[in-house]
């Protein structure tokens, strides 16, 4: 299943290849973009999973900056 999300005050190109990374690491996640411009996350995610690695998610950003939200589009 495919989801995206707006990252609300992401202001940090490196920091959003860092969520990228962190991200695709969490079990159940397929593939994981995080785009600085557009603010954007794109998951392909297990769908019997979905709500878990969406807290881990915004676990694994918040890891980064604190400030950034996460919300689905």
């Amino acid at each position: 299943m495919k989801k995206s999300y707006k990252l609300e005050d992401l202001d940090c190109a490196n920091c959003a290849a860092k969520m990228e990374r962190g991200i695709q690491e969490i079990p159940g996640v397929r593939s994981a973009s995080v785009t600085f411009m557009t603010q954007k996350l794109v998951m392909e995610i297990d769908d019997e999973k979905a709500d878990e690695i969406e807290k881990a998610a915004l676990r694994a950003i918040h890891k980064v900056d604190a400030d950034v939200s996460m919300t689905r589009e």
